[in-house]
């Protein structure tokens, strides 16, 4: 069985926490220093989690006021 790399694994857990709602819409998501501490991995892990986040549309990135999850409803697919 393939290994996921780390980014995929962390944007795979970021989208988990947006869907049981630990994480709701407009909620800011902690900075690149903060999730690299967390999840014990380089800032260059982290800004591929947020390309593939942003590129899910799960994410809006706001020069000099943060990373924002995006409504969900507008990203995740109904039963």
């Amino acid at each position: 069985m393939p290994v996921l790399p780390d980014y995929f694994k962390i944007s795979n857990a970021i989208v988990a926490d947006v869907k049981n709602g630990t994480l709701k819409a407009g909620d800011k998501l902690p900075s690149i220093a903060q999730l690299c501490k967390q999840y014990d991995v380089s800032p260059s892990t982290i800004r591929l989690v947020f390309v593939r986040l942003e590129a899910l549309e799960v994410i809006d990135r706001h020069q000099g006021k943060g990373v924002f999850v995006t409504d969900p409803a507008t990203w995740m697919r109904k039963p």
